[in-house]
């Protein structure tokens, strides 16, 4: 019952859709029809500003590390299967959010948030992978797809010989979600058409 509650909390928190409310409250528009469609960071600052942007991008990276020290709390344990749970939940809750239809954002800064609680050194490592190739390329879909990818390669990395516990796990289902969540950038940059960072 604990663990169905954590999971159930964590992914409610995730479901919380900051950028389509500030995008409300600031443009008095629907931020899915805008852009790439998605509630996160990049899409906001299109519409409403790179400082609605920078502020989606920190209340979405908060719901992540809230989820998880929230579960940890519950879970009386930070290495509880729980935790990793309500890790992959929060994410799923942001990309796909019960009172938007399930239609979200792409899970990147809410993923922060989480793995900066239970990875920390992992976040380091992708945000300067990230960096480095936004700057190069201009293409935030694909930073934020190579930048994930760091995430489980550290991890495993981290915990050598590689064991498939929990954070490895999660680790691993986060990412599949985030890259999931990109399909479509992933077939624009595949055709060329997709937007640059300006």
């Amino acid at each position: 019952m604990r663990f169905l509650f954590i999971v159930i909390l964590a992914y409610l928190l995730g479901s919380i859709p900051f950028g389509f409310l500030i995008v409300r409250a600031l443009a008095g528009d629907d931020i899915r029809q805008t852009g790439s469609g998605g509630t996160g960071a990049t899409n906001v600052s299109r519409r409403a500003g790179k400082l609605a942007g920078v502020i989606t991008l920190m209340l979405d990276a908060a719901k992540g590390a809230a989820a998880v020290l929230l579960a940890g709390w519950f879970a009386k344990g930070s290495a509880d299967w729980s935790v990793m749970a309500a890790a992959v939940a929060v994410i799923v809750g942001h990309i796909f959010p019960i009172w938007l239809g399930f239609r979200g954002g792409k899970g990147v800064a809410t993923g922060v948030g989480v793995f900066l609680v239970l990875a920390p050194l992992a976040v380091l490592l992708a945000g300067i992978v990230f960096l480095m190739i936004v700057l190069l390329t201009r293409y935030v879909s694909l930073g934020s797809i190579v930048g994930s990818l760091v995430i489980p390669i550290v991890v495993g990395l981290g915990r050598y010989p590689i064991v498939f516990d929990g954070i490895s796990v999660a680790a691993i289902c986060c990412t599949a979600l985030i890259i999931f969540a990109h399909r479509q950038n992933i077939s624009r940059l595949i055709q060329g058409t997709e937007n640059k960072f300006r």
